[in-house]
C-alpha cells in the first residue's frame, strides 16, 4: 500500500505522467488505510491523468472499502472525462499457493527410520578432514538481546578417526600457541560432527518424535519434526564453568529432514525444566549442516552454529562457523583469517 502511495506521489510530481485504474485504485485503498484527510486525498486525485478509463464499477467498490465523499466525488469527476480512454486492463491474478498435505503416518514413520539410520551412521561416515572453526562470542548483561562483542576465537580443527580435535589459532587477531578452547572460558561447545545427533537418535534417548510441518532449508524443502527427551533417558551434560557444577537435563527441539534425502539439514534443541538451582537455567543449541566438496565428494558437513546460555538475565551466545574444509593431509593448508560471517540462508545444491 505504502509503495502504490509513494509511487503515483512520484508520478504528481514527475511531469504529471499518466496513471492507470490499477495504480489509482491501490492509492485511494493506501489512503483509506492511513486514514488520509479526505479532502487532501481529492486534492491529489483531481491533479491526476488517467491512461485508461475509469468506471462506475470501481468507484462504487471504493466507496465501499471507506473512501470519503470529497474522494468519490473527484472520482467520478476522473470517471467522466476517461469516458474516451480505453478500458483499463485487469490486474494479474493473486499466485496460488498449493499447500502440500501432510504425510501420512506410515510416511512419517519412514521418514523417522530413514533420518535415524542417516545420524547414528553420519559419524562413520565422514572422511577424515581439517577445516577453519570461527567461534564469535557475545554477552548481554541485562537480557534484552543486547549483545556485545566479547572476543573472536579462530581455530584448527581437526577431524580423524571420528575424533575431533580444536586449537586456536588467532584470539581477536592474535596469535596464540597452545591453547585450548576451554582454556578462554566462557561458553565453549563441541561435538557438531556426530555427538549432537547421538543426543537425539541413539536408542538409549529413547525420543519421542512427531511431524510438525514443512519447512525450507537454503532451497531445499524440509520434514520439521519435534522430539523430546526425558531426563532419565538424557546424556546431553551442561556444565557451568563457574561453580564447576554439571547437570544432565531433559531437553526437546526440532529436527529439519531433506525430504528428498532423509539427510538431517537443522537441529534445534533445549534444555527443559532445569532446577533452580543450577547457575544455568537455559541453554539452547542449533546447528544447520550443508554441502560441502571435498576432493571431488560432496559430504553433508556443518556450516554454523548458535550456542545460548542464560544465568538468571545473564545471557552469552556463541555464532560458530565452519569454513574452508580440506582433506586431511599432511599439506593441507589454511588461511587464517578472520572471513565475513555467512549469509542466513544461501541456496545450496546436493550431490546427485
Amino acid at each position: 500500500m505504502r509503495f502504490a502511495l509513494t509511487l503515483l506521489a512520484a508520478s504528481l510530481v514527475f511531469g504529471q505522467a499518466p496513471v492507470t485504474v490499477n495504480m489509482l485504485v491501490e492509492f485511494v485503498r493506501s489512503s483509506v488505510k492511513l486514514k488520509l484527510p479526505d479532502k487532501q486525498v481529492a486534492i491529489q486525485v483531481h491533479a491526476i491523468h488517467l491512461s485508461e478509463k475509469l468506471d462506475d464499477s470501481k468507484i462504487e467498490m471504493l466507496q465501499g472499502e471507506g473512501a470519503g465523499p470529497k474522494t468519490i466525488a473527484a472520482l467520478r469527476e476522473l470517471g467522466n472525462s476517461s469516458q474516451a480512454l480505453a478500458p483499463a486492463v485487469a490486474p494479474p491474478p493473486a499466485p496460488v499457493r498449493v499447500s502440500i498435505p501432510a504425510p501420512s503416518y506410515a510416511e512419517q514413520q519412514k521418514v523417522i527410520n530413514a533420518m535415524r539410520e542417516y545420524a547414528l551412521n553420519y559419524s562413520s561416515s565422514l572422511p577424515d578432514f581439517v577445516c577453519k572453526q570461527v567461534t564469535r562470542r557475545y554477552f548481554d548483561p541485562l537480557g534484552h538481546e543486547n549483545w556485545r562483542t566479547s572476543d573472536t576465537l579462530i581455530s584448527k580443527l581437526s577431524y580423524a578417526e571420528q575424533k575431533e580435535k580444536y586449537e586456536v589459532i588467532l584470539a581477536n587477531g592474535q596469535a596464540v600457541l597452545n591453547r585450548s578452547l576451554e582454556s578462554f572460558g566462557g561458553t565453549t561447545s563441541s561435538g557438531e560432527f556426530g555427538s549432537l545427533l547421538k543426543y537425539i537418535f541413539d536408542p538409549k534417548s529413547d525420543a519421542e518424535f512427531h511431524w510438525d510441518r514443512w519447512g525450507r532449508i537454503r532451497g531445499h524443502l524440509t520434514h520439521v519434526f519435534t522430539f523430546s527427551v526425558d531426563q532419565a533417558h538424557s546424556e546431553w551434560a551442561i556444565m557451568d564453568g563457574e561453580s564447576k557444577q554439571q547437570i544432565v537435563p531433559a531437553y526437546n527441539g526440532f529436527i529439519y529432514v531433506d525430504r528428498e534425502t532423509s539427510q538431517v539439514l537443522r537441529v534445534f534443541m533445549q534444555s527443559v525444566d532445569i532446577p533452580s538451582s543450577f547457575p544455568i537455567q537455559l541453554a539452547q543449541t542449533q546447528l544447520d549442516y550443508d554441502y560441502t566438496d571435498l576432493s571431488g565428494r560432496q559430504f553433508l558437513l556443518p556450516l554454523k552454529a548458535e550456542i545460548r546460555l542464560n544465568r538468571g538475565r545473564f545471557q552469552s551466545k556463541n555464532d560458530v562457523e565452519f569454513r574452508s574444509y580440506q582433506k586431511f593431509s599432511a599439506d593441507a593448508v589454511i588461511t587464517f583469517d578472520e572471513p565475513a560471517p555467512l549469509s542466513d540462508d544461501k541456496p545450496s545444491t546436493p550431490p546427485k
